[in-house]
């Protein structure tokens, strides 16, 4: 599968260069999604190259291509699903590629440009959530936590807009393709979003006032560094994930993206206890 047949922007494309002591062929190619993810590992190839790695970052405006591109090797390494997107992505077109390190972990919220509170929002009201069904999923449990719809029980990560059995405001639930969402909440009541999305749409004011949020300390919906398992240990893949989550500067970026709101985002792998997914880069096994 070649290139030529996504729409995609090349963001960073640097010369190849010699890593300690051997000369790569090809560049390590990584593919992301814009906003944040976007510009954080831009932040790290910058200092990749510095560092005698050269990258290459190519930007997608879906969440499909980017696993196919990865499975036909014409990527060596994504970054951005959660694990839960990545384990259905998995089920249902057996990829084979894993986790191979933690990377950010971004909240979600219920916004509204409308209402100032979740009371406000009248019987009969549309809401926007997520038209996949793993980030869908996330988005009617926040609904459920705001006490506006109930699941059936033990449905979880696996809940859809079939799954309500409780809807006393008769909320009309509106599936909208991901990376819309931002847009979708000038026209909605309501609607599930991501901060860094909206700080990217320029409405940073926005991204620190959603009427509920999730919690942040989830590890399942932490973002991932994915790579095919026959390629998981690749040497500039493992040197590429340690400059990311030791860089000041990334970390610097990443705290732009929330619009320096930290109730927004984490860093799971500055927490010791989260070490043992980034060790598997170094031979060790992949984890939740």
């Amino acid at each position: 599968m070649s290139f030529t047949c996504f729409k995609f922007r090349v963001l960073s494309a640097f010369a190849a260069v010699a890593v300690v002591g051997s000369l790569h062929a090809a560049p390590l190619k990584i593919g992301v999604t814009p906003g944040s993810l976007a510009d954080s590992v831009n932040v790290a190839a910058a200092q990749a190259k510095k560092a005698g790695l050269d990258v290459q970052v190519i930007e997608f405006t879906d969440w499909t291509t980017p696993n196919t591109a990865l499975e036909s090797g014409d990527l060596d390494l994504n970054y951005f699903q959660h694990q839960a997107f990545l384990d259905n992505a998995v089920t249902e077109r057996g990829y084979k590629i894993e986790s191979v390190a933690y990377g950010l972990l971004p909240n979600i919220g219920l916004y509204s440009k409308k209402y100032d509170a979740l009371t406000a929002i009248p019987n009969g009201s549309k809401v926007g959530v997520a038209n996949d069904p793993v980030n869908q999923a996330r988005g009617l449990l926040l609904l459920q936590a705001a006490d506006l719809i109930q699941l059936k029980d033990g449905v979880g990560a696996k809940a859809s807009v079939n799954d309500v059995v409780r809807n006393p405001k008769k909320l009309q639930l509106v599936e909208v393709e991901g990376p819309q969402l931002v847009r979708a909440v000038d026209d909605l009541a309501l609607a599930q979003g991501y901060p860094a999305h909206f700080v990217n749409a320029g409405q940073p004011e926005l991204a620190s006032k959603a009427l509920q949020y999730s919690t942040i300390d989830d590890l399942y919906y932490a973002i991932r560094f994915v790579a095919r398992s026959d390629n998981k240990n690749d040497s500039r893949i493992r040197q590429f994930v340690d400059i990311y989550q030791s860089s000041p500067a990334v970390a610097a970026q990443i705290d732009k993206s929330f619009a320096g709101d930290k109730k927004l985002y984490s860093l799971p792998w500055t927490n010791p206890k989260n070490a043992s997914i980034t060790n598997a880069l170094r031979g060790g096994h992949t984890s939740r």
